[in-house]
């Protein structure tokens, strides 16, 4: 039980810091006020493989572990939750492509997917499917060795500005066993974009719903096997819940970053806001559940690495926990700043913003308790989660 980074997760984390700071801090705010997609940014972070970073090797990606993963996006994710979190479903993308795509689809996107020249977007949630993912209605139906498209997705982040889309369809019948995944061009035609939605949080990146109208893609364009989409979309889930989770504790430690530098410039009734028992009491459980929420989180992706049978349960507890306790350090900070963590001027407001919907996505929170609830009383013991 070795809990300190190696020296190559040493070395990743060094350089996603330098990149945090150079090229996405600065900036972060900006993005946010003005709803801008920093492509640019991206296809800079894919220079240092950071938009392949757990895509295998053989088709262009680093094929890091989970964990080593958890590093980077965590670095990130301190200069800018939205745009990382944008990063770790790109990523999610381009490892479900390498993984179960055909020889010709990997070879027309991986490598260009890894390295940040193309960029992608995840489709699985519908208008009236969101918690209940296996219900969903886009319907894929195979005709003279092309799949006919038609439905619709919602809340698809990079919709619109992404190259190419990974959509779960149905091929058969009612359930998840019906349910399959699709390599498609974002621009096929058929494929329309709906408007681009005014958000809390999350404005670095492009949330639009995805239209399809009799959208024809090869045959050959099908990941895995007819019926296997559902599968690839919790294991997709398994990680992505471990990469939000992750955002959640990079963007927890800038904000207890700020408070804790802003307890010793801010002074009241002649002295330091630091010195005041209360605050130093808050700024102490803040650290506490942030370090724990850390190391939930890469629990959860060595259970992952490891293909650990009860790595679902875990990436679960992690996302929940994680998630619940970014909020809140957010939340504890801005109101170490009071007045001022309420103003642009000041990030808090940002972070607090981006990290809210991060209890929401990639299954609520709700839902993760569900599954490990589920996990819980369809064993006879509990020994495998102790």
């Amino acid at each position: 039980m070795d809990f300190e980074l190696n020296e190559d997760q040493l070395a990743f984390q060094s350089s996603a810091r330098d990149f945090a700071a150079g090229e996405m801090a600065p900036h972060a705010a900006k993005w946010d006020e003005e709803s801008h997609f920093p492509v640019d940014v991206i296809a800079k972070a894919g220079e240092l493989g950071f938009c392949g970073l757990y895509t295998p090797e053989e088709v262009g990606g680093l094929g890091l572990t989970r964990l080593d993963a958890t590093v980077v996006f965590e670095e990130l994710a301190h200069a800018c939750p939205s745009t990382a979190a944008f990063l770790t479903i790109h990523n999610m993308v381009s490892w479900m492509i390498a993984s179960w795509a055909t020889p010709e689809v990997k070879a027309a996107w991986c490598g260009d997917l890894a390295v940040g020249k193309k960029i992608g977007s995840y489709c699985l949630t519908e208008p009236g499917s969101g918690s209940d993912a296996a219900s969903l209605k886009t319907t894929a139906k195979l005709v003279d060795g092309h799949y006919i498209v038609n439905g619709s997705k919602a809340f698809i982040s990079g919709a619109g500005a992404t190259d190419v889309l990974v959509v779960m369809a149905r091929t058969g019948g009612d359930g998840a066993k019906g349910i399959s995944a699709l390599v498609l061009p974002a621009n096929t035609p058929g494929i329309s974009y709906g408007k681009k939605e005014v958000k809390m949080g999350w404005n670095s990146q492009p949330t639009r719903t995805i239209s399809f109208d009799n959208v024809k893609v090869p045959a050959n364009h099908l990941l895995g096997q007819e019926g296997e989409g559902f599968k690839f979309a919790m294991k997709g889930l398994d990680g992505g819940r471990i990469n939000i989770a992750t955002c959640s504790v990079g963007a927890a430690q800038a904000a207890l970053d700020a408070a804790h530098a802003y307890m010793k410039e801010r002074k009241q009734f002649g002295r330091p806001i630091a010195d005041f028992q209360a605050l130093q009491f808050k700024l102490a459980d803040m650290q506490t559940e942030l370090v724990a929420a850390r190391q939930m989180v890469r629990l959860a992706a060595v259970k992952l690495d490891s293909k650990s049978p009860n790595a679902t349960t875990y990436c679960a507890m992690a996302k929940r926990f994680a998630t619940d306790l970014g909020f809140k350090i957010c939340n504890e900070a801005l109101q170490i700043h009071g007045g001022y963590g309420y103003i642009r001027e000041y990030p808090l407001e940002r972070y607090f913003r981006d990290v809210r919907v991060h209890q929401i996505l990639e299954g609520t929170n709700e839902i993760m308790r569900v599954i490990i609830a589920r996990h819980l009383l369809n064993n006879e013991s509990n020994e495998d989660i102790r």
